[in-house]
């Protein structure tokens, strides 16, 4: 398994078509070139990088507690998953 990481946050909706994942940021802040974890469900645990972000479809290079940020991602994942930065 990936190291812990500290959590910041967890995935809110998830775009099957364009494989891009929602974040809510409830605990700390995220930017571009930040390597996340997310982790749930029985087989979901990955590991990647952030390429870009976005915050009502503007591009951002970071985020903090209490914004929603969309990112691409290279695994399929659901609500509820938990998002941590390593």
């Amino acid at each position: 398994m990936a190291e812990e990481g500290k959590l910041i946050g967890e995935v809110t909706h998830y775009f099957d078509n364009i494989s891009v994942a929602v974040l809510a940021l409830n605990k700390g802040t995220l930017k571009v070139g930040d390597e996340i974890r997310i982790a749930g469900g029985e087989d979901t645990d990955f590991t990647q990088k952030v390429k870009s972000m976005e915050i009502d479809h503007d591009s951002v290079d970071k985020a903090k507690k209490g914004d929603e940020v969309a990112i691409k991602v290279e695994e399929k994942v659901r609500s509820n998953y938990k998002v941590y930065k390593l």
